[in-house]
């Protein structure tokens, strides 16, 4: 190990974190906080990635930890009046989004998770996170399953990777819906402009919400716009957005680009193609960040058994099995061939 190459224990601006560098990228972990990944810059170029608090709005943060940084949902986005149905069993979740009326992304983007181990060495830095969920745990009183995932966030010469691993340890199938609440920072070059940016996504066909945000089924045709945002880009800024996407890779890849056009630099948010569904929120067009949401499930998918499972991403993972989806974030500068 260098000094160039490191992973430790630290404090972002008072939470206990995991710092981690290697050579030009630097990264932090937020393992009390949801496992959010809060942080991921490139120090040579001064890019910085996501959206971050501040000194001053670290406290704002903590109350809405889910518009910060890379939160991890299980189960993720809207269940309506909070149901839950699964294998002919009605779970309750609580309401916790009183406008709608609705379960609003599960329970682990909250909790601490455990550290169970991160380092350094010539190959990258990295750290695991996991959650062990039984009985006992705040999310089985609700989803009574037993399983671990593991979250591992590594920084390497190709940029910042991303491995979800979940582990069935029960006796029944268990629903495998999740999503990364990935919040960009636009711009994400210094004194740039957000007019500067263009978004690409692949998004496929833009899933009907009712007034509650919960998904029809039903489609609705692309604007002008949108089929810009999955061909040549856009401005992420375009309109405001909380849209619902199926996902459509293109030459075999699921992805977002952001584009600066003034310096070409390009942030690719390569998420693999388990993802079914995209949601892009962009609160309001407010020219702070954008979010590009890989989501497995369509919105309210369990409480829809008249439509086709694998359509709607109503993924189940059979006893003692285990799924895995990784992801990575990595920028093309021009002029060269390594991010």
């Amino acid at each position: 190990m260098t000094q160039q190459h490191t992973a430790i224990g630290d404090l972002y601006y008072g939470i206990p974190a995991i710092r981690l560098k290697f050579g030009r990228y630097e990264a932090v972990a937020l393992p009390g906080n949801g496992a959010n990944l809060i942080s991921f810059r490139d120090n040579e170029t001064g890019y910085s990635f996501l959206r971050e608090p501040d000194a001053e709005s670290i406290e704002a943060f903590k109350q809405s930890p889910s518009v910060y940084g890379i939160p991890f949902l299980f189960p993720p986005n809207r269940y309506e009046d909070g149901k839950f149905l699964w294998n002919g069993v009605t779970y309750e979740l609580p309401i916790n989004e009183e406008a709608t009326h609705n379960h609003l992304h599960g329970f682990l983007h909250t909790v601490r998770w455990e550290v169970e181990d991160y380092g350094s060495g010539e190959q990258g830095s990295y750290v695991v996170m996991n959650q062990h969920v039984r009985e006992g745990h705040p999310m089985f009183r609700y989803l009574p399953f037993t399983f671990t995932i593991k979250l591992t966030y590594s920084i390497d010469e190709f940029g910042l990777h991303q491995r979800y691993v979940i582990h069935n340890e029960g006796d029944q199938p268990i629903p495998n819906l999740f999503a990364f609440h990935t919040a960009i920072r636009v711009p994400f070059v210094p004194d740039s402009s957000p007019e500067d940016y263009k978004i690409k996504v692949t998004i496929g066909e833009r899933r009907e919400l009712t007034d509650r945000l919960l998904a029809t089924g039903q489609f609705q045709p692309l604007s002008p716009e949108e089929e810009l945002m999955k061909t040549t880009g856009v401005s992420p800024y375009f309109a405001s957005m909380d849209n619902h996407y199926t996902a459509a890779p293109q030459d075999g890849r699921n992805y977002m680009e952001l584009t600066h056009s003034k310096t070409g630099a390009t942030l690719v948010y390569d998420v693999g193609t388990a993802y079914k569904h995209w949601m892009i929120w962009n609160n309001k067009a407010n020219k702070e960040f954008i979010c590009p949401e890989p989501q497995m499930n369509m919105i309210n998918a369990p409480n829809r058994p008249d439509l086709p499972a694998e359509d709607i991403g109503l993924i189940a993972l059979a006893p003692g099995h285990i799924f895995e989806t990784t992801s990575r974030l990595y920028c093309v500068t021009p002029n060269k061939t390594k991010s």
